[in-house]
């Protein structure tokens, strides 16, 4: 239960995301000529302090039970020695949080963790440990609920994630040498996208330092963004309904080089992307993504294929709600924010104009959650489960002008201690009632469709169409099979 509200998310989608299909709309292989960091800017911000980590971390822990506390008056906020004694005495549980708290507000706050550290000159590995500090200090001493297990997972795995996404984009804003009007938009736009980094900078005083540099910790890499707009609409088992249309926005943003693995820090290369919703009954974010490279190798350079090999990190985040009176089903849920795994990726060089690029990758999800037809206890009607996904997908293109693409994201996730059949969930204590959901495992699967074609410089149209599929075997209940049908037709520009 960390934030009601949030009001920074939209303005990070804006700036930086990715496509759920296979890639970018229509990139290049090289749109802009990589530059190294200067020694000068790594120099200067390599500089570890500790003490203002800690100070940050437990600020933001601070700030926000207050705001829960007096500004929302949220039941959880009243903590006291007491409450914190039994924290400590009874451990940690299975928490009964909406999906939305539990699967992106917690690992977004364990990026502002990790983005405290981040822009104090530690480095990722580092970084990693506060966040999982701050994690342990919110769910011990913040909150009158029971420490959640869940909670620590998703906030520190997801919050490295998160954090290295939002804060090697907000390197690519940040430019020490700008001054005026210009220097005040970079700020404001790296604050957004880093807040804890912004703040960082407004302390110690680089916000409106004039330097000789730019002092971008990664120079100035490869990087395509792409802002999607149009309308929307959901299909639920052939109904269509009035509220199944709304506008949507995807906007992304894919960071490094795909296709070349000339050393192998963390994060060279990530793609990022999220879609919002505007629409009745559907909740604001649609879905996110992120896979960032941990480590990478060629395994074919030639002048007709090229094949590297990867070790990635992954978030998946997909939401929907009730289309209507008429339907009272969840179309699909689900969401993987601790999951990692290997991956290939192919590029076809063989002809001139015509471009072939496909992935593959094979996961195991530490902690992932799936909609649920039976548990639904306090704003919780989803199993937290384990397994593993696949994910992979392909793309054609011919010269800048057309695109097709598809892209297959599928988990199966395992639950073999839910809670017991005589289990009454009506009666259920939304405090007490500690399990992972249904005894069940379950396979889901979301596939996309997507064409690409140019009309302008930079503006492309773009129809796509996405199938999610969840096919879940219950233990003590009937199996279920549902599936749902998105389409979207936009209007992108590329740049």
């Amino acid at each position: 239960m960390l934030f009601r509200k949030n009001i920074l998310f939209i303005s990070i989608l804006f700036l930086c995301n990715l496509s759920v299909y296979s890639q970018l709309s229509i990139s290049k292989r090289q749109t802009v000529t990589p530059i190294l960091a200067d020694s000068v800017d790594i120099q200067y911000y390599k500089n570890k302090n500790f003490g203002a980590v800690v100070s940050q971390v437990l600020g933001l822990n601070a700030g926000v039970w207050a705001f829960d506390r007096y500004a929302t008056n949220s039941h959880f906020a009243y903590v006291s020695w007491q409450s914190i004694q039994d924290n400590f005495r009874h451990g940690f549980v299975w928490d009964n949080d909406k999906m939305g708290t539990n699967l992106f507000l917690h690992p977004y706050n364990g990026g502002l963790y990790y983005n405290s550290a981040r822009s104090n000159g530690f480095n990722m590995w580092q970084s990693s440990l506060f966040t999982l500090f701050g994690s342990t200090i919110w769910e011990m001493f913040c909150e009158n609920e029971y420490p959640s297990i869940n909670d620590v997972v998703n906030t520190t795995a997801g919050g490295v994630i998160m954090g290295e996404a939002f804060y090697r984009t907000s390197d690519i804003v940040l430019d020490d040498r700008a001054r005026g009007i210009s220097r005040f938009a970079r700020e404001f736009a790296g604050f957004l996208i880093s807040p804890t980094r912004g703040f960082t900078r407004i302390i110690n005083g680089d916000a409106w330092r004039i330097r000789q540099t730019s002092g971008r910790q990664f120079g100035t890499p490869n990087a395509v963004a792409e802002v999607s707009v149009g309308i929307k609409n959901i299909e639920l088992r052939d109904e269509i309904f009035d509220e199944g249309f709304g506008l949507a926005v995807d906007v992304a943003l894919e960071y490094g080089e795909r296709f070349e693995t000339n050393g192998w820090k963390p994060y060279d290369y990530f793609t990022f992307r999220g879609s919002v919703n505007l629409q009745k009954n559907q909740p604001l974010l649609g879905a996110m993504t992120i896979s960032g490279r941990l480590y990478g190798t060629d395994l074919i350079d030639s002048k007709k294929d090229y094949l590297n090999f990867g070790i990635y990190q992954h978030f998946n985040y997909y939401d929907s709600d009730t289309i209507s009176d008429v339907s009272n089903t969840v179309p699909y849920r689900f969401g993987t924010p601790s999951c990692f795994g290997i991956g290939l990726m192919y590029n076809n060089k063989r002809y001139e104009n015509w471009h072939f690029d496909s992935y593959f990758h094979l996961n195991a999800v530490l902690l992932g959650a799936m909609l649920s037809d039976h548990y639904s206890v306090g704003e919780r009607n989803y199993n937290m489960s384990n397994g593993f996904g696949v994910q992979t997908g392909y793309s054609l293109s011919y010269k800048d002008k057309l695109r097709w693409s598809f892209s297959s994201d599928a988990f199966r996730l395992f639950i073999f201690n839910g809670y017991p059949e005589d289990l009454d969930l009506d009666d259920a204590d939304y405090k007490h009632t500690n399990y992972k959901g249904d005894n069940s495992n379950s396979v889901s699967n979301v596939s996309s469709l997507k064409l690409d074609v140019k009309l302008a410089k930079n503006i492309f149209f773009t129809g796509v169409t996405s199938f999610f599929v969840r096919s879940t075997k219950y233990k003590f209940y009937e199996d279920v099979f549902s599936w749902t049908l998105e389409h979207k037709l936009m209007v992108s520009l590329k740049f």
